[in-house]
């Protein structure tokens, strides 16, 4: 459905109100708000979802345990019904500026979108939704189980493994918290440090909550018939386990953010946002998790929405300034 509608529409009309970059939840949901104001809309989808590989997604109000690529789904259709254009591609290059959107782009001279497939389109609003990279340890067996019994998040996948043999693998200086906030889900938890330190406060409360530290390095996480049955340490024991959970490095997919001139924080490298999402160039915005590494599917999806109501008064607002400009026919 996807090609077909890239060979089309996109093809028919190549200026739009907003040109959104990433078709996850916080993408889709700011094309259904922008398309039910009545806005040209086109959202490119380089279908590289963060939780693809997840079988499932929690709490999400009314689509707990739903499939991720089928609320995506749901979610195109629905953009789709109001007039939006989605299409699967991949943006090769964002530039300020395009031609016949006159002075009312409500950002100085709009946006031009060149996708990989060839395509050209223009914008008046340019949003970025492209959401985050999650960089794993270079443990053998962790990127193949990931999002099947490696995680990140507790609040999504700890219910389904409540009262089992978990473990957590430390990563770096939030591994510690980590540990301790997926204790409330099973009291069979053993913190892996693989080589991080540890401060005696910080071991004092693992002790405290009963959870078990091993010092020795991990050579792997062991795979059994695809599933994570262990936990293999340099010297060869084998830790029995049935998941394992881990804070990754988080890395935004800023960087059309970047070339856009768009200001990061020079510390951490995630663009810098006023209210609704705002960047430091006027028309260009970011939601969802290249916006906030911590927000979570419904939360990514719900600031989405607001950001897609200021992206709507700003083009108000420039459509009110252009006619004002116009000059008034003679009665």
């Amino acid at each position: 459905m996807d090609s077909e509608i890239r060979d089309t529409e996109i093809r028919d009309d190549q200026h739009y109100d907003v040109i959104i970059i990433g078709g996850g939840p916080a993408g889709l949901s700011a094309a259904l708000m922008l398309t039910r104001a009545r806005r040209r809309v086109l959202v490119v989808d380089a279908h590289a979802q963060r939780n693809a590989k997840a079988g499932h997604m929690h709490g999400f109000l009314s689509r707990d345990g739903m499939p991720p690529m089928e609320l995506l789904e749901v979610g195109r259709g629905e953009v789709l019904s109001y007039g939006g254009v989605i299409v699967t591609d991949f943006v090769e290059k964002a530039e300020r500026g395009a031609s016949g959107l006159g002075n009312d782009s409500g950002s100085g001279s709009g946006f031009t979108v060149t996708l990989a497939s060839g395509c050209v389109a223009t914008a008046r609003q340019l949003l970025v939704t492209t959401g985050l990279t999650d960089v794993l340890p270079e443990v053998p067996g962790v990127a193949e189980l990931w999002a099947a019994d490696v995680h990140v998040c507790p609040y999504c996948h700890g219910w389904e493994v409540q009262d089992g043999a978990l473990a957590t693998l430390a990563t770096g200086p939030m591994s510690t918290h980590h540990t301790l906030l997926l204790r409330q889900w099973s009291d069979d938890l053993v913190y892996f440090l693989n080589g991080h330190p540890l401060e005696d406060a910080d071991r004092a409360k693992l002790t405290a909550r009963g959870v078990v530290v091993e010092e020795r390095l991990v050579s792997r996480v062991v795979e059994t018939d695809g599933r994570l049955t262990g936990v293999e340490l340099a010297d060869g024991t084998v830790v029995p386990r049935e998941a394992v959970f881990l804070v990754p490095q988080l890395r935004p997919n800023s960087s059309l953010l970047e070339a856009l001139g768009c200001e990061a924080d020079p510390e951490t490298g995630w663009p810098v946002l006023g209210p609704g999402g705002r960047t430091s160039v006027p028309g260009v915005w970011a939601a969802g998790n290249v916006a906030d590494p911590s927000a979570g599917v419904i939360a990514s999806a719900g600031v989405a929405t607001v950001t897609a109501a200021q992206i709507n008064a700003a083009l108000v607002e420039a459509d009110v300034e252009a006619a004002l400009s116009r000059p008034v026919a003679a009665a």
